[in-house]
């Protein structure tokens, strides 16, 4: 994945530094009830299809003491994986694993040119774009381990 498979918003969000005005508050937003139920109904062609259980759950734990803090100093610290970009594309070139990229193509943080952007350095992966948001497996679970199950047996038998 290149940093052109990053949104605006999640360029914006991997800018955000500690101590610049309004940065920690940005970050916090997003691990409020409407934040976290949003992440998960954002890009999705009919909400009402979601389960609750999944942001319920995450904001449970995310409520927990001392959970935010961590979360906050984890997206403070997200810069950190798009400077290993580099990196990790160079190894996938060199050892080419076979690879199964299942994304949902309506992604608001990695759009689906992020997942595209891995077939420049493993052709041969399978790709598989859903018409989903960020949590792909919230809306397409059976489609998604069917791929799994099959990937799995063609390359591990």
């Amino acid at each position: 994945m290149d940093a052109e498979g990053l949104s605006d918003g999640a360029r914006d969000f991997i800018a955000l530094r500690p101590g610049t005005p309004g940065a920690e508050a940005t970050i916090r937003d997003l691990l409020t009830p409407p934040g976290t139920r949003g992440q998960y109904e954002t890009g999705v062609p009919d909400p009402e299809l979601l389960a609750p259980d999944g942001w319920t759950l995450d904001q449970h734990f995310l409520d927990l003491p001392g959970r935010k803090e961590a979360q906050v100093a984890l997206a403070f610290d997200y810069h950190s994986n798009l400077e290993r970009y580099g990196r990790w594309q160079s190894w996938l070139r060199e050892h080419t694993p076979p690879t199964l990229i299942t994304w949902g193509a309506r992604d608001p943080f990695f759009p689906a040119a992020g997942a595209r952007a891995y077939l420049r350095d493993l052709p041969d992966a399978e790709l598989h774009l859903f018409d989903t948001g960020h949590f792909a497996l919230e809306t397409h679970l059976p489609q998604i381990a069917d791929l799994i199950a099959g990937f799995l047996d063609r390359v591990w038998t």
